[in-house]
């Protein structure tokens, strides 16, 4: 590990003024001090802003929620407005790393957490993301856990967040506090695909902090849940996961909100499988049906092949277990 300077801000102002210096922000530290370790990432300033006020979950005028981005995983997982409203976010959460990390990891540097490539953690290896023009090493390598959807020749690695997924189909928005003030985006564009610069991973600007996410009102009744697949049980990556969330009235679909993760280079969403679903009757072949969309687009790697089909097979059985069979 590289030296480096630790300043803990009292306020947001003064977290502003260090992160306009070059300061790296820091809460939980779950994924920032493992990559400083490595020596992927060396920041010469780390800026604690664990004493911020933005540790609430609130409900908004228009009946969304707002959890504020120093909010534990496990806090808003267990939060009665989260568990009731939003399943899914809950459940994402609940499959997420392990009981200590989910206690120390907050909401904004899970959706900052970077991937868990291991050519990206060997600083040996040829890496666009950590090495602008390096390369991919994954492209001709080991590649069974990377993306096949949204990747580019310079970067096929995954995100690895599932409440970010959730996030995704919910179409959330992100809270940004900087030098010029707040500004609003939709997490659909907040979190970017690698292009041919794959080092940028998220819309932020110099200096700016995440205050919190928002989660829209949509109509209820509303029902959702995620799912995750992995080689085991516990803390584990996803190969492929699910996000559902499904407004049902008078026997229709009037509503379809759905992410895959696991797959792409950023939480997938999958547009197809919505419009697919939107103003059909639940049924176990319209769920069939519309899965087949899923992997739309998918580009796959030597080795990751498979979860073309497990992908379908995912969002098939999340759809049947949120919307049931008949």
């Amino acid at each position: 590990m590289h030296p480096f300077t630790y300043t803990k801000a009292s306020d947001t102002r003064e977290a502003l003024d260090a992160g306009r210096r070059g300061g790296r922000y820091i809460a939980g530290g779950t994924t920032l001090v493992d990559l400083m370790r490595e020596t992927v990432e060396r920041p010469e300033t780390l800026v604690d802003i664990t004493g911020l006020p933005m540790r609430a979950v609130t409900a908004t005028k228009r009946g969304g929620l707002r959890i504020g981005a120093l909010v534990s995983m496990t806090e808003a997982a267990a939060h009665p407005q989260v568990r009731a409203l939003y399943p899914v976010i809950s459940q994402s959460l609940e499959l997420s790393a392990s009981a200590q990390l989910r206690n120390m990891a907050t909401i904004g540097g899970n959706i900052m957490q970077r991937t868990r490539c291991t050519y990206f953690r060997d600083v040996t290896a040829a890496c666009s993301k950590r090495e602008p023009g390096s390369g991919c090493a994954a492209r001709e390598g080991h590649n069974r856990a990377h993306a096949i959807l949204g990747t580019s020749d310079h970067c096929v690695a995954t995100h690895p967040s599932d409440v970010a997924v959730a996030f995704a189909a919910l179409e959330a928005t992100v809270h940004l506090l900087g030098p010029d003030g707040e500004r609003h985006v939709p997490f659909a564009g907040f979190l970017l695909k690698p292009g041919s610069t794959p080092g940028r991973e998220q819309s932020l600007r110099k200096g700016e902090l995440i205050t919190a996410v928002e989660i829209p009102a949509l109509a209820r009744p509303l029902k959702s849940g995620y799912l995750k697949v992995r080689d085991r049980q516990s803390y584990e990556f996803a190969l492929t996961s699910a996000a559902v969330a499904l407004h049902v009235r008078g026997g229709v679909i009037r509503e379809a909100k759905v992410a895959a993760g696991g797959v792409g280079t950023v939480p997938w969403k999958l547009p197809a499988v919505e419009e697919h679903l939107v103003g059909e009757r639940p049924s176990a072949a319209l769920w069939t049906a519309a899965a087949r969309t899923a992997a739309d687009g998918a580009r796959p790697l030597t080795h990751n092949r498979f979860k073309v089909e497990l992908l379908q097979r995912t969002v098939e059985r999340q759809l049947r277990i949120v919307g049931g069979t008949k």
